[in-house]
């Protein structure tokens, strides 16, 4: 939990040092007023005193209230705006290493635990900070003066609020024992109620289609009620706190008083005046001694959780991405979008066969290289290699003639214009979804238009309301499959890249839009390297070079005629798309 302050800034720690002066104050007004108090009392019981005579122990006892009132207004404020400021500042930080991480590292962390990370557990933290800097400074030093100020009174009345005090820590240890295990285990079911909500969320036209509403519903109700059930245990353990301090507190106000009793009735006449002013003073004293310890006993309630968040989130702040930027922003001069793979082995992390064994190819500036295959065959995880979303195992794949790994990942990422399998949109409008990732100030409105167009969108666009303003939702929720995935080219078409790659990214368009994009496409990227994986040949029997692979290995490679000669595995997935005419006219 400490390690999370080294997040604070000088100015927080000034807030701090700010709050603990005002919380001295606060405590130094808090223990005069039983002074004031056993003032009056005295008072009370000497002959001859007037109201006037108990007036200014009055006035000074409503100035300690309001100071001690002031004063804990100004610390709740700075401790608000450390804690809101630290809040703020780990948010961004979480959400920043999140965008920097490679694939590996947000499968490890999964979508759903780093929502919740950057949300709920940082929540956690802003409030033991807002709360725990009043309570865990203030409590010590309460405690500690109103202790200083008892000693010496009684020893009976010492007793009675030492055996208060131990009671309430047997209580507060009883209350961590049950409690403390079970608040990690509440994060981790908010992390699984995240992910089930999200999965209903995203999968709502799939549990339609299949009547699984209520499937679903059933799925839901398991993880929210393993979360129900682990919270209203830690709550009921947590309930008994309250009831307890109230007890204690009580009590100890009881026994002060009952042992009062006996020690005022033994006195002398002159001492009993002294004595039950004593008798006030201390009981005031005790119950400030009782709440300091139920202040901490508050704060060790939270700070487990607390501590369980700040741990989750400082894995995801320690946590060092596999993917390191190198230093270089250019290629070799001379070299524009070529691509070159020498002898790539890769394997997904805690995995132990290769996804890929030996993958060598060029392509140059001007070419379209396809790749095509089985299902899970490693097309999309050799031009998955090329922008770095992982690093290959083994061998070497250069961009330009130069290591991927020796470019900054930006630089390398700026050569590329990327087209995923899954065509994806962000809230927003048409012409923020193409020009992605450029303020507004700087898109340039022709070429817009013109890489809508090429991409075959023109006509839908512009039959929408606002047209190249219009609305996309969310996911491009209000757009169709299609829709979707000519958005997505345009904004690679948007970008000019040296490289396009097109992850199976021509699927969800019909034959002719298909044709069409492909031929507007090829005069637009006569001066780029294009890389296509494809399932259906006819979207790739034009590339200057097609590469078959089978089990993560190449098994042909060359133009669609060669490969039609000497490749079994690209007749055989011919022969599944292509009818015999079109066979033996090829």
């Amino acid at each position: 939990m400490l390690k999370i302050f080294k997040y604070m800034q000088r100015n927080e720690w000034l807030f701090v040092c700010i709050s603990v002066l005002f919380i001295v104050v606060q405590v130094w007004l808090d223990l005069k007023l039983p002074d004031y108090m056993a003032e009056i009392t005295t008072l009370i019981q000497t002959e001859g005193t007037t109201t006037a005579d108990l007036l200014a122990p009055g006035s000074y006892m409503v100035l300690c209230a309001i100071g001690s009132m002031m004063a804990a207004m100004v610390v709740g404020y700075f401790a608000a705006k450390v804690a809101a400021g630290l809040s703020r500042r780990l948010r961004a930080m979480v959400y920043e290493k999140t965008m920097m991480f490679s694939m590996e590292e947000i499968n490890s962390f999964s979508t759903s635990s780093l929502i919740t990370r950057s949300t709920n557990d940082i929540t956690q933290i802003q409030l033991i900070i807002a709360m725990g800097l009043q309570a865990i400074i203030k409590a010590p030093i309460l405690a500690t003066w109103a202790i200083v100020k008892i000693s010496g009174k009684s020893w009976q009345w010492s007793v009675a609020t030492g055996v208060s005090v131990f009671v309430l820590i047997i209580l507060l240890s009883i209350v961590i024992l049950f409690a403390l295990p079970k608040f990690q285990v509440v994060q981790k079911l908010t992390d699984n109620l995240n992910r089930v909500s999200r999965e209903g969320l995203t999968g709502l036209r799939v549990i339609r289609a299949y009547n699984a509403e209520q499937y679903q519903h059933t799925k839901f109700e398991k993880a929210n009620e393993q979360l129900t059930a682990t919270n209203l245990f830690v709550n009921r353990v947590m309930a008994i706190m309250m009831p307890g301090m109230t007890f204690i507190m009580s009590g100890l106000s009881v026994s002060i008083y009952w042992l009062g009793a006996y020690i005022i009735n033994e006195a002398n006449a002159m001492n009993r005046i002294q004595l039950f002013s004593d008798m006030v003073v201390f009981s005031s004293y005790a119950v400030q001694v009782v709440m300091a310890f139920m202040m901490l006993s508050m704060m060790f309630i939270m700070l487990p959780r607390a501590a369980v968040s700040a741990k989750r989130i400082l894995e995801v702040l320690n946590t060092k991405s596999k993917i390191t930027d190198g230093s270089k922003v250019e290629g070799l001069p001379g070299m524009v979008g070529d691509v070159e793979f020498r002898n790539v082995d890769f394997a997904y992390p805690d995995t132990e066969e290769p996804i890929l064994q030996n993958i060598s190819f060029t392509a140059k500036k001007g070419e379209t290289v396809a790749f095509i295959g089985s299902t899970g065959s490693g097309k999309t995880t050799v031009v998955n290699l090329i922008p770095r979303f992982y690093d290959a195992t083994s061998g070497e794949i250069l961009v330009d003639g130069v290591n991927v790994k020796e470019y900054t990942q930006e630089a390398l990422r700026n050569k590329i214009g990327y087209v995923s399998q899954k065509a994806v949109l962000f809230s927003g409008t048409v012409a923020s979804n193409v020009a992605y990732g450029k303020n507004q100030e700087e898109v340039a409105q022709t070429f817009l238009k013109k890489a809508i167009e090429i991409a075959q969108a023109k006509d839908f666009v512009e039959e929408r309301e606002g047209q190249y303003d219009s609305e996309i939702s969310q996911g491009g929720t209000n757009v169709s499959g299609g829709q979707k995935q000519r958005l997505s080219i345009a904004r690679a078409i948007y970008h000019h890249p040296e490289i396009y790659i097109f992850d199976d990214s021509f699927s969800a368009l019909d034959y002719k839009t298909d044709r069409v994009l492909r031929t507007a496409l090829k005069e637009l990227t006569v001066d780029a390297t294009t890389l296509i994986v494809a399932q259906r040949i006819g979207t790739i029997k034009d590339a200057d070079q097609i590469i078959v692979l089978d089990k993560g290995q190449i098994v042909g490679k060359g133009k669609h005629k060669e490969l039609l000669k000497n490749c079994p595995t690209y007749i055989e997935i011919a022969q599944s798309q292509l009818s015999k005419e079109e066979l033996e006219n090829d």
